[in-house]
């Protein structure tokens, strides 16, 4: 996946982690949900259709991310919020943004494999990112010092 696809809005612009994801429409109390629990380490990947009529995450949500030990977050969709995203210690990639806070009307799903941007993901399996793009491994990469991602 090429950078032109995504934007990266939170203050790390380098990240990896184990995937977790959630697939939702213009509602986002399963990304709620999910980023109040522990990260440990894991990357969300959210699903969001490539909405770009309301934003399925915001600072809060982020913010939640980043105290419970999420190292990033990618949103097939638009986010708001962004400058304050942009502070925070987490890594944010995503579709664009939007002012309008998403509807609470449907819970969403975790957990399934989703695909868009030309790619797969998979829950377990690792995502890495940076300035660049986005990498999908079925295994952990050894990275070297010199690496980004």
């Amino acid at each position: 996946m090429g950078s032109g696809e995504f934007r990266d809005y939170g203050g790390v612009k380098s990240f990896h982690g184990k995937i977790e994801t959630v697939r939702c429409f213009e509602s986002n109390p399963m990304v709620r949900k999910t980023l109040m629990e522990p990260g440990n380490g894991r990357v969300l990947v959210v699903d969001g259709g490539g909405s770009n009529r309301v934003a399925i995450l915001g600072d809060m949500l982020a913010k939640f991310a980043q105290d419970n030990g999420w190292k990033g977050i990618v949103v097939n969709g638009c986010i708001r919020d962004s400058k304050v995203i942009g502070t925070l210690n987490v890594g944010v990639k995503a579709r664009g943004t939007h002012p309008l806070k998403s509807a609470k009307t449907h819970m969403g799903e975790k957990g399934p494999t989703v695909a868009f941007g030309g790619l797969e993901f998979v829950p377990g399996h690792w995502l890495y990112a940076d300035e660049d793009g986005i990498v999908i491994s079925e295994q952990e990469l050894t990275l070297d010092s010199n690496s980004k991602l």
